[in-house]
């Protein structure tokens, strides 16, 4: 069996349980929170702000400080794709979470996953007209 990585029918389980609660939490709130659609669009009356979609608002968030951090997102993008083939990254002796071997790789994995949700919550919930910064709560 060479080349194949080590693991525990237990690590499954708690993952196949772990995406079951997920599912089931996002069911949930599809039935309970409705999109946040809008009105067809119209060249005459376009919206103050215009926000894209929600999962795209930590992009529109990001460039709207600089023009150039795109290629801060377009250089992360090829980064997180070349993952696997970066030098300095050894491959895991056994599955398991943050493994020693790899715990900078899961930590910047972390730290980026906790951006985008902070400039996707910033962007959705504190930006108005003319994208100002805003703070009603």
């Amino acid at each position: 069996m060479n080349g194949y990585v080590k693991s525990s029918p237990h690590f499954f389980r708690r993952i196949k349980l772990a995406f079951g609660a997920g599912l089931g939490l996002l069911l949930a709130l599809a039935l309970f929170i409705p999109a946040p659609l809008t009105d067809p669009a119209q060249i005459g009356r376009v919206p103050n702000p215009s926000k894209s979609a929600w999962f795209l608002l930590w992009t529109q968030e990001l460039v709207s400080y600089s023009g150039s951090l795109v290629y801060l997102i377009l250089l992360l993008g090829l980064g997180f794709c070349l993952l696997p083939w970066l030098p300095g990254i050894s491959p895991a002796d056994r599955a398991s979470w943050f493994p020693k071997e790899q715990r900078g790789v899961s930590f910047f994995t972390l730290l980026c996953f906790v951006a985008i949700v902070g400039l996707t919550l910033v962007a959705m919930f504190f930006r108005g007209k003319n994208w100002a910064l805003v703070f009603n709560y």
